[in-house]
């Protein structure tokens, strides 16, 4: 399956090829033509799996165009990225460089990151005791919550980036413990989940995570290629050759709302056991039609509308990380603190 969402061309069907055809992009199965998509109607394209061919000329009217085309194994861990030569500002990203190379600004910006992922960690916390049918649920969940008001309160006096990531370190840990108790309690039965495990993923509620998780960074790397920002020079995720740190960085902030609806596809019904293909040696993939479940809802959720804290108008989920790789960027420049985007 080839499908067209908010201008990004999700490649899922094994066997598909992309050609170039003039200005568009020709996708075909079997030879058969599939769909015929002008290039300035695309920003990106992503490739799930390893059995779909982009040609090298499709590829190149990609880059020139200013659409990236990134490569995600099955269950959505990014491979690679391919684009144009960046063509953001120079200063900016000076700045950007200099301001992780000062421990005092860097520790500042990553104590931002963390602060915007407890808060937002605990209003999905919060949220699901509010919905839970189990009373034992919902005391458990606000316990957790509990805690992690706590860290909020001692993250500032945190001397130094490494320390900082310890306190973000723990309130993972912590809410992993518990995830289970966001699903309600017939969902849990058919989805056995017990704390976070990846790469690859071995039950299937991580492996929903971790394609939602994927897509949240692609859009996090487009955010911030959008501001002029390096995604690849962050401030809490530690410089590593091929990492978009800047990327996990600003994911933190959202990994929250991806959660959110993790739970909400699962409790939902929306994907069942069966959907799930489950491999020797404890692998857990997402076949094409769960994959293409898990994209209309992600999309679905990104047309939701909001109220920007900041602005105080109504946005799309979809526009947050470019809003706040933009708030991010006049931080950097005009030597502020950054306000992550705090969800209610």
């Amino acid at each position: 399956m080839s499908q067209l969402l908010q201008n990004t061309l999700y490649l899922l069907t094994p066997k598909l090829s992309v050609h170039r055809d003039g200005l568009a992009l020709r996708i075909e199965q079997d030879r058969q033509l599939k769909l015929s998509l002008p290039i300035h109607n695309c920003e990106s394209m992503l490739v799930f799996g390893p059995d779909i061919y982009v040609s090298p000329a499709a590829m190149r009217l990609c880059w020139e165009n200013g659409a990236s085309v990134c490569y995600f194994t099955e269950w959505g861990r990014l491979e690679a990225r391919v684009e144009g030569v960046p063509q953001g500002s120079v200063h900016l990203r000076r700045i950007q460089h200099a301001t992780a190379s000062d421990p005092a600004r860097a520790l500042e910006v990553a104590r931002a990151f963390i602060a915007g992922k407890i808060h937002n960690t605990r209003w999905l916390l919060n949220r699901s005791a509010r919905d839970a049918v189990e009373a034992e649920d919902a005391d458990a969940l606000r316990a957790v919550s509990d805690v992690l008001s706590h860290f909020l309160r001692q993250l500032p006096l945190e001397e130094d980036v490494d320390r900082a990531r310890g306190v973000e370190g723990r309130a993972a840990a912590l809410h992993f413990e518990v995830f289970a108790r966001h699903l309600r309690p017939q969902t849990r039965q058919k989805f056995p989940v017990d704390g976070r495990n990846r790469r690859p993923p071995r039950d299937a509620v991580n492996c929903v995570l971790s394609f939602l998780y994927a897509l949240l960074r692609h859009d996090c790397v487009s955010a911030l290629t959008a501001a002029g920002l390096d995604p690849f020079v962050g401030y809490l995720h530690v410089d590593r050759a091929g990492r978009e740190s800047l990327a996990l960085d600003l994911m933190e902030e959202f990994r929250p709302w991806v959660e959110r609806l993790a739970v909400t596809v699962l409790n939902r019904g929306e994907l069942a056991p069966g959907n799930f293909s489950f491999r020797e040696g404890g692998a857990v993939e997402l076949p094409e039609a769960s994959r293409k479940t898990l994209v209309s809802a992600y999309q679905a959720r990104k047309r939701e509308e909001t109220s920007h804290p900041l602005f105080k108008e109504k946005v799309r989920h979809g526009q947050l990380p470019f809003i706040q790789a933009r708030l991010l960027a006049r931080a950097l420049r005009e030597k502020t603190g950054y306000s992550p985007h705090l969800f209610t």
